[in-house]
């Protein structure tokens, strides 16, 4: 080798991180966008399709449906086509579900819905997984990065929604069909990753899957599933009800939905802070704590506090919300012991996690509908944060699955591959 090329060698390599890292943001900004611009349009959507409000909490019902439906099955299709090249055609499968789901007709509403929810289900479970193989030792960064993207465009989403419905004269149709042209130039943003596959990433997946260990009998396993499970609950319950919850009290449409862009607003230095101390920390109790007390103060002073104070509820909700995803984000990658465990704990929780989730929208409305009161349902949701805090402190603990032995906290200084 020449000393030209010798010299040339560190730059490639870290051209080909920045092209990682590029691509993961891309890709994790589609995972909630798409969701999140429903809430503050239920009441239009409702209104002009003739629905109940326990039909319109399935809408948001049915990408959940198809995350619980679809995870298990995703970790399989990653080890036997590659990760990478299952991801595009993910995008590509969102982007014609957006469109579809665009388009008159409750039939179409329904189909499209499902369709990207499916699509989501793959990144959602495969992303932990890419994360842990390719920075195996800066998690905790590359989980922020990838979580304030979703985040951050999850919150934009949910505060445009309205003004572009209304303000453009466009209808929610549009404003919910504008999210395809974000998934169309993240499929150009991904094409490189699939020059970045070859002969090390497939040794890496199998020697992965050789050591994988059945994480359906592991306790650990099921303590993160069902922190999972009850984190997903809040943010999608609150994502699709708490505009009208804040209508029912005299905000108007647009104040409600921008008070929803507050709440997602406030959690997203969190997404980036709080996986970076949790991968610092040898047990992440003193952070369930934490998340479950803003949860449960947050959904008191929605039933109960002074409309006077709405905002800082609406805050807590929000930090809370983000202490919770991102803490189930990172039990992927420190409670396991490789790449393809991650993906299979992710798709596990995520399977079952999301099918827990998937009652939450529709019970809720389903509860407003027989009482005529929020009361019932937020009621719900205190009940959640105390199961919350419960199944936290035990996924919380130093401990890998398939592993009696504690593990370091990731702290290690990043490496680039």
């Amino acid at each position: 080798m020449s000393t030209q090329e010798m010299k040339s060698k560190p730059n490639v390599a870290r051209s080909a991180v920045w092209v990682v890292i590029v691509g993961i943001i891309f890709i994790a900004a589609n995972l909630r966008a798409p969701l999140t611009s429903v809430g503050p349009l239920v009441g239009l959507i409702r209104d002009d399709v003739h629905i109940s409000n326990t039909l319109a909490g399935m809408i948001t019902t049915l990408p959940l449906l198809a995350f619980a439906l679809f995870s298990p099955i995703v970790p399989k299709l990653g080890r036997r086509f590659g990760v990478e090249g299952i991801i595009l055609i993910s995008i590509i499968l969102l982007t014609f579900g957006v469109i579809l789901r665009s388009f008159s007709g409750i039939g179409t509403l329904y189909i499209g819905t499902a369709v990207l929810g499916l699509a989501i289900s793959v990144s959602n479970v495969l992303l932990p997984s890419l994360i842990k193989r390719e920075f195996p030792r800066q998690i905790g960064l590359m989980t922020g990065v990838y979580s304030i993207s979703m985040n951050l465009l999850g919150a934009i989403a949910s505060g445009i929604s309205v003004p572009i419905a209304v303000g453009l004269g466009v209808g929610w149709r549009g404003a919910l069909g504008i999210w395809a042209i974000l998934s169309l130039v993240s499929v150009l943003f991904w094409l490189p990753q699939m020059k970045r596959r070859n002969r090390e990433t497939a040794t890496i997946q199998n020697k992965s899957a050789d050591s994988s260990v059945n994480i359906w009998r592991s306790a650990l396993a099921w303590q993160v599933t069902l922190f999972m499970g009850l984190q997903s609950t809040f943010f999608y319950v609150l994502i699709t009800w708490l505009p009208e919850i804040l209508k029912q009290q005299g905000i108007s449409s647009d104040q409600a939905g921008w008070f929803l862009s507050v709440m997602q607003l406030a959690l997203l230095p969190f997404t980036f802070i709080v996986p970076i101390i949790a991968g610092r920390m040898s047990s992440q109790r003193l952070l369930v704590t934490i998340t479950a007390i803003l949860l449960l103060m947050g959904t008191l002073g929605l039933l109960y506090g002074s409309a006077n104070f709405i905002v800082w509820w609406i805050i807590m909700l929000g930090i809370g919300g983000g202490f919770a995803f991102s803490l189930s984000m990172m039990f992927f990658g420190l409670r396991t012991e490789n790449a393809q465990q991650a993906a299979e704990l992710s798709g596990m929780a995520q399977s079952v996690g999301y099918l827990l989730a998937a009652i939450g929208p529709t019970l809720f409305g389903y509860l407003h509908d027989a009482t005529d009161s929020w009361t019932v349902p937020l009621l719900l949701l205190v009940c959640a944060s105390i199961l919350l805090f419960v199944f936290g402190l035990g996924a919380a603990r130093n401990r890998s699955i398939g592993s009696k032995a504690t593990i370091p906290p990731s702290n290690t200084p990043p490496k680039a591959k």
